[in-house]
């Protein structure tokens, strides 16, 4: 038998054989910039005269890969690769299938910092943020290949004599598989991997920002022994293939990680049925959120403290599970925003590649412009007191901005900023601040400090989130440990990461017989 699932270590970067192991592969990697990177359809790579450059974010000179495009003609094409290779996959044995995985994880394994340093560049996350990503890569491969050997196993049903009854999970077809940029190995790695353990075939579209660690993951499946068409990598821009994929009538479900407004787009399109379409489609969504930390007024201000600065400023804020609101009981409102503001000061700005590095650039120019917009917004809706300009011009640097007396409907309060950008606010008592926590139309993490255990079991019940903690961070969701995905608008109330997820890409099918 193979053995329990165990989360992959992080790599402790107090050692000073980790620290010259990171940098001897982020000299490696350096080498490797600039390459050019093609699709993969079927079995064959192509090359387009469409091509898009990615740059690394702590450093816009610097050019992290080129990266071939497609159109819509071979995002059909891709599809019917994918639709090929479904006949043979979906025949293959479970456990065979889960095997590629743990392969793939082996060698993503052995290459891990490899791949960190990729993401890096690529995604200016600093060195623990690109660690953690990758190491929640293995864990996603590891995982979903074991949940798919206990899927295979025989289910139980209630007996009945005379007959002989079972129940198997037959995978659905085709899926288009559209992750985020903000943790591109990661949940490129669970959610193509989930769709193809269960024996579907995928057509992967990467984020045009990070697509060259897409590339990297592709190669590594060929490594694996992932047979040609399963997996088909087209890059290219969403305005291009996204509703062409999405509408496909042989494309059967949608797995997505992304904005709200593309998500429920997604969803409507896909409830369309087109021409010879025999099948509604099915929609798998993660579609961010604005996410709280409420610190009731007997609680420990310096895990409070902790927990609001992690959750807030960790990878700048560029991450669906950020804090970006702190509402904080008034008796130790002064207080908490006092600590947190003496704790982000502490953290250093910089290139991601820098090892002291806290605090990365954001992802891209739009993003940038835009988190400016909102901090320019939060000028007229509060107190900034800490942050609130721009770094290094070199890069797409923000400083951490911190603002005060925000109320609970303003703009930089309901809507996702998704930056190095929190907001706090004031409540009179813990039942204000529940209210408060369940304004947005959001619901995907939250996190509750006290010491009240009446007010925590309250929290239980009353915070309508997907993912609640409660006394440590909002950030940080572990495979198998914490089951993760929201309610509301933060998508499908898809658990990534937890036994639920692999139905998602499969149907039930019963087996009766009568003896």
């Amino acid at each position: 038998m193979r053995e329990p699932f165990q989360n992959e270590p992080f790599t402790d970067f107090s050692k000073a054989d980790s620290i010259n192991d990171f940098q001897e592969a982020l000299r490696k990697v350096e080498l490797e910039l600039g390459q050019e990177y093609m699709l993969k359809i079927g079995g064959e790579r192509i090359e387009t005269i469409q091509k898009r450059k990615s740059i690394n974010p702590s450093d816009v000179n610097q050019l992290v890969g080129i990266v071939s495009q497609a159109d819509t003609a071979l995002a059909h094409q891709a599809v019917l690769a994918a639709a090929e290779a479904f006949e043979d996959w979906k025949r293959v044995e479970p456990s065979a299938r889960a095997r590629v995985l743990y392969k793939a994880a082996a060698l993503l394994r052995r290459r891990k910092h490899e791949f960190s340093a990729w993401l890096v560049y690529e995604a200016g996350k600093s060195w623990a943020e690109a660690d953690g990503d990758t190491a929640e890569a293995i864990d996603f491969l590891e995982f979903y290949g074991r949940e798919m050997e206990r899927l295979a196993e025989r289910q139980p049903l209630v007996a009945i004599g005379g007959e002989d009854n079972e129940l198997v999970y037959i995978p659905l077809g085709v899926g288009i598989i559209i992750p985020p940029w903000n943790f591109p190995l990661a949940i490129l790695a669970g959610m193509t991997m989930a769709a193809v353990v269960a024996g579907n075939t995928v057509v992967l579209k990467p984020a045009s920002a990070t697509a060259v660690i897409a590339a990297k993951f592709a190669e590594l499946l060929d490594e694996a022994g992932l047979p040609g068409g399963v997996v088909n990598f087209l890059p290219g821009a969403g305005s291009e293939v996204g509703d062409f994929l999405v509408e496909h009538p042989l494309t059967r479900f949608i797995c997505f990680t992304g904005s709200r407004e593309v998500g429920l787009r997604i969803n409507e399109k896909a409830s369309g049925v087109q021409q010879e379409q025999r099948w509604m489609k099915r929609v798998v969504a993660e579609m961010g959120g604005k996410d709280t930390i409420i610190v009731d007024a007997d609680a420990d201000l310096e895990l409070a403290a902790d927990a609001i600065t992690a959750s807030a400023f960790g990878y700048a804020g560029q991450k669906c599970s950020a804090c970006s609101r702190a509402v904080v009981d008034e008796l130790v409102y002064d207080e908490v925003i006092e600590k947190v503001v003496e704790r982000t000061k502490q953290l250093k700005l910089g290139k991601a590649s820098e090892q002291d590095t806290c605090v990365g650039p954001v992802i891209d120019e739009r993003a940038y412009l835009s988190i400016l917009k909102y901090i320019e917004v939060g000028r007229s809706e509060g107190t900034i007191v800490l942050g609130g300009k721009i770094g290094d011009s070199s890069g797409y640097f923000i400083e951490p901005t911190i603002i005060k007396d925000v109320d609970p409907h303003a703009r930089v309060a309901q809507e996702e900023i998704f930056g190095p950008v929190l907001a706090f606010i004031r409540a009179a008592h813990f039942d204000e601040a529940i209210a408060i926590a369940n304004n947005t139309e959001y619901g995907l993490t939250g996190a509750v400090i006290s010491r009240n255990r009446s007010r925590l079991e309250q929290a239980r019940e009353q915070f309508h989130v997907g993912n609640l903690y409660l006394n440590r961070k909002c950030t940080g969701a572990l495979v198998g440990v914490h089951p993760f995905g929201g309610f509301n608008m933060s998508g499908t109330d898809s658990k990534a990461g937890g036994r639920d997820y692999l139905l998602l890409f499969t149907q039930a099918k019963v087996i009766s017989e009568k003896w």
